[in-house]
């Protein structure tokens, strides 16, 4: 088992490298102009621009450039505006001219928000969608198995953003079914965080719910008809053992593999949610920083996001070696 983790975390590692290497290059060494685009067609003087590629570093070799970039990430780095040197600690993922700030320091009062709202998503989504897609698995073929599935196809079917938009024009402002949605630390007041995001994660999970409970549902009637579902009805165990015992725990695997990329996913992109609802997370600050021009800001959530989506793959690969210990012999 400390083998296989042990690979696992030396390819995500590796992966991160590689990620990192590729967004330094998209940004930085692209046929593009980050201090022209910063400095903007407006107003933008010669010296200007040349202050700008100065106190970006943009004026040294490329090499040079990816390396103090790296390094800045452990021991941070310090950069010059207006005269005026200012420290950017570790980790950096560079400095904001726009907001005149680290980006670190941006991403870290975002993020809060982001991961909030993704993680009461998760627990609604995987505990709905496992639940309906079991139950429709083990009544497959009647009408109530027929309903679930139709009922999921029909949600699906609908445009994320057109469901969240008729959610929060009509359930939360015209008729206050639902509580406004809002962002306050949990640490402050757990009520009003629950609050706050009660009507996003009902919205999130109960839409993305269909494609587990179709997942779900696929994997177990599949899985109930094994040899060793049989064998453990033929021993005299209860069905409710059988079905959630044994072949829940087989047919999860296909379930945790979308769950590890979806919570990713949401994690750097929940832009829809947070736009809609009004969220302050990061994917608020990734369309705040195109419309500024902040390329620093993009190229550090873009960094954080891969970060994040490597570190749940590698998750999903321990969860699947603790699931099915075949695995970790493969």
């Amino acid at each position: 088992m400390l083998y296989f983790v042990a690979r696992r975390l030396v390819s995500a590692l590796s992966v991160v490298l590689v990620t990192l290497i590729a967004t330094f290059t998209l940004f930085f060494v692209a046929p593009t102009d980050p201090a022209a685009a910063i400095c903007g067609d407006r107003n933008c003087t010669q010296q200007r621009y040349n202050e700008i590629k100065r106190n970006l570093h943009l004026d040294r070799p490329k090499v040079q450039q990816f390396a103090e970039y790296t390094a800045g990430i452990f021991a941070g780095r310090t950069f010059e505006t207006a005269g005026v040197k200012q420290k950017c600690p570790a980790p950096c993922l560079g400095f904001s001219f726009k907001n005149d700030r680290p980006v670190y320091e941006t991403l870290k009062t975002r993020l809060p928000v982001t991961v909030s709202l993704v993680a009461g998503y998760a627990v609604l989504v995987l505990t709905i969608g496992v639940f309906v897609g079991s139950m429709a698995a083990k009544r497959r073929g009647t009408m109530g198995d027929r309903a679930l599935m139709t009922s999921t196809l029909v949600l699906s079917s609908i445009p994320y953003y057109i469901v969240a938009l008729m959610i929060s024009l009509y359930l939360t402002i015209l008729y206050p079914i639902l509580p406004r949605s809002g962002y306050t630390p949990l640490t402050e007041n757990p009520g009003k965080w629950v609050a706050g995001l009660l009507t996003p994660w009902l919205v999130l999970g109960i839409y993305n719910c269909t494609q587990y409970a179709r997942f779900s549902r696929g994997s177990m009637v599949e899985t109930l008809s094994e040899d060793f579902i049989r064998t453990a009805r033929a021993k005299g165990l209860s069905d409710r053992r059988v079905t959630y015992k044994h072949a829940l725990r087989s047919g999860l695997i296909p379930v945790v593999t979308i769950f590890g990329l979806d919570i990713a996913g949401s994690l750097a992109g929940a832009i829809f949610t947070e736009k809609i609802f009004d969220l302050p997370g990061l994917g608020n600050l990734v369309i705040d920083s195109l419309n500024n021009y902040d390329l620093p800001v993009i190229m550090g959530t873009v960094l954080v996001a891969s970060v994040f989506l490597v570190m749940m793959n590698f998750i999903v690969d321990i969860a699947y070696s603790l699931i099915d210990p075949r695995v970790r012999l493969a």
